[in-house]
């Protein structure tokens, strides 16, 4: 049985590592100046950097729903956005590898996703709870964990939520 290659197992290191091969390459004056080095360096790390924003995307998007659920539990979507959370998590496991924690920005990823779904909710009349964390309240690692769930993510954020008194 053949071993995984890198491309199979990381292909964010991969590309990184194919790109900086191809830079190399474009630099020794003994090859042709026929290839564009610099711009098929730059696609190979497009390629890594793509599946880093498909990642964050499919996350982005949990955190949104898990948002919304918390700040309208009696809203009638409720039972669509947990379905959606976990199609959303599954390709979120299925694609994430540990060189992309470092990679993303997992503050912003939070940040956005409180004003995405503020934005969302007073579409439909609701607001977005109050008391929130300024800071991203999940590990990744918790984040992208097969055991992740929306009730276990509820009650964490639950729990973060500050009440008006609260000084952390």
């Amino acid at each position: 049985m053949e071993q995984p290659s890198l491309y199979d197992d990381d292909i964010v290191t991969w590309a990184e590592e194919q790109a900086a091969a191809v830079r190399a390459l474009a630099s020794r004056s003994d090859l042709s100046n026929v290839l564009d080095w610099e711009n098929i360096a730059e696609e190979i790390e497009s390629l890594g950097r793509s599946q880093i924003q498909g990642v964050e995307s499919a996350l982005l998007l949990v955190l949104i729903h898990v948002l919304k659920y918390l700040s309208a539990p009696s809203a009638q979507s409720t039972r669509s956005w947990r379905v959606e959370v976990v199609a959303f998590h599954a390709t979120a496991c299925r694609n994430y590898k540990r060189s992309m924690r470092q990679r993303i920005d997992w503050q912003d990823l939070w940040t956005t996703a409180k004003a995405n779904a503020d934005v969302s909710l007073k579409m439909f009349g609701d607001r977005l709870v109050g008391g929130l964390p300024e800071t991203m309240p999940f590990e990744p690692e918790e984040l992208v964990s097969k055991t992740f769930d929306m009730d276990w993510a509820l009650a964490r954020l639950a729990a973060a939520v500050e009440t008006p008194g609260d000084h952390h």
